[in-house]
């Protein structure tokens, strides 16, 4: 019987730690459920005041209406957009009726029409407010003479167009874009790969129960 405790041991301890594993992520799965369910409850939610102290961590996301006008000058960020291609994200200055500049991310435009007219005059603004995190190690940096941007970097476009560091992103805008179509925030970038994991680490769970009962059976066998 000695010979089969080693094996027995071994296979309940990693069994135990590989399913612990994978409850943990269900656990998780379901925190981030509640997570996306609140942050799109934000985003489709009354439209508020833009405020005048900022805070990204409550107010991200915050729904806005804004009524202003859609001035000159405009900065092109490269995307990829699923289902659309290649493009640009087109950021330009906004004057709220109460004398306030912010930028507006108005949405996408095909990376082929780049020179296309844009719209400015009075305009209606559904929007979020949003604290955009484009950048990382691997990013390059913006090439602000060829108005190229690959970031919505809020402090050095702020500089650019002279707005308050604050980024509203359109969901509609009236009079309706004819180029540039809304892009608008929601939690399709938010990653929530947890059952995935939970799949994962119940699978290994079985794997090694699987393996350590081969072993076992083996030893059995006076083959070990």
């Amino acid at each position: 019987m000695k010979r089969y405790l080693a094996p027995i041991l071994i296979g309940l301890i990693g069994v135990a730690i590989l399913l612990r594993l994978g409850f943990w992520q269900v656990d998780r799965l379901g925190q981030k459920e509640a997570e996306l369910a609140l942050i799109e409850a934000t985003i489709y939610g009354e439209p508020q005041p833009l405020p005048r102290l900022m805070d990204p961590e409550t107010q991200r996301y915050l729904p806005t209406a804004l009524d202003g006008t859609l001035e000159d000058g405009a900065l092109y960020v490269l995307v990829s957009a699923k289902m659309r291609g290649a493009g640009w994200r087109v950021i330009s200055p906004f004057q709220t009726e109460e004398g306030r500049r912010v930028l507006v991310d108005r949405g996408f435009l095909p990376v082929d029409q780049k020179d296309a007219p844009l719209y400015t005059g009075p305009a209606h603004i559904s929007a979020n407010l949003h604290w955009p995190d484009d950048r990382n190690s691997s990013t390059p940096d913006n090439d602000e003479a060829k108005n190229i941007w690959y970031a919505r970097d809020l402090g050095p476009m702020s500089e650019a167009l002279q707005t308050e560091p604050l980024l509203v992103v359109a969901r509609q805008i009236d009079p309706a874009p004819t180029s540039v179509q809304p892009m608008p925030v929601d939690t399709s970038a938010i990653p929530n790969d947890h059952l995935q994991y939970a799949i994962t680490w119940f699978s290994l769970a079985a794997v090694w129960l699987i393996m350590t009962g081969v072993w076992i059976r083996r030893i059995a066998k006076g083959t070990d």
